[in-house]
């Protein structure tokens, strides 16, 4: 494990370098990600491998290995790389709302922009722009009346909240592009036939909820509903 882990921060904070055994390089360790990226947009985790990776930057599958010691290695690498792509600043004198919502929406843009990020275990931010998103989701809530270990524990739940409900989405919009069918539709082709199982009056909320009535845009009611709540933790702490 403590060899993985070198190897892999060595990789993270010196990703242009070169490698230094084997044959005289013709490329990049960023440019071996970049490859392997495109594999995992295009055609999803299932499909990358060191051999479609050398394959698409036309090299021996040895080859590659003296760029990056193996896949595990490669995702690290993969995962640091698009989170470099986080789009949006909050201004300098923006409040710790706008900073929170800048970085959630960032994280939400990134998961529908590389769906196989989600796939991934959550990994701790040894990277340069994993440790520096990560910063900046921490210095968010910083010095507003919150413990640091309040900022720490909040900064995770939106960080879940983010992720659970970007997974969500990402399997909706995949089943979408496999079926043609959205999820207001499938709910709707489900009805005949649940009527025939279940009485709606036995599952009132239900249907409810699912009525006609176009429902509010999810992850932005409940990511406003959190930080209500995180609101009033520091308003309640100022009262005290």
């Amino acid at each position: 494990m403590a060899d993985h882990i070198e190897r892999t921060m060595r990789l993270l904070w010196q990703t242009g370098e070169s490698p230094k055994r084997g044959p005289k390089p013709g490329l990049t360790v960023s440019e071996v990600v970049r490859a392997a990226i495109d594999i995992a947009d295009a055609e999803g985790l299932d499909a990358l491998s060191m051999r479609r990776v050398a394959e698409r930057l036309g090299i021996g599958t040895m080859s590659l290995y003296t760029y990056v010691p193996g896949k595990a290695e490669l995702l690290d690498l993969m995962l640091d790389a698009v989170t470099g792509e986080r789009r949006g600043r909050p201004g300098s004198t923006a409040g710790w709302r706008e900073r929170v919502l800048t970085w959630a929406r960032a994280d939400w843009e990134l998961y529908h922009r590389h769906e196989w990020v989600l796939r991934l275990p959550a990994r701790h931010p040894l990277g340069p722009n994993a440790l520096a998103a990560y910063e900046a989701a921490l210095r968010a809530l910083l010095d507003i009346g919150l413990t640091d270990g309040e900022v720490a524990a909040l900064t995770a739940a939106v960080d879940g909240y983010v992720r659970g409900v970007a997974r969500t989405s990402v399997e909706a919009v995949q089943r979408e592009r496999d079926t043609g069918i959205g999820e207001r539709q499938r709910w709707a082709q489900h009805q005949p036939a649940l009527a025939r199982y279940a009485e709606a009056s036995d599952y009132p909320a239900v249907a409810r909820v699912h009525a006609d009535a176009e429902p509010p845009e999810v992850f932005e009611t409940g990511l406003r509903c959190l930080l209500d709540g995180i609101a009033a933790r520091i308003a309640g702490r100022a009262r005290r």
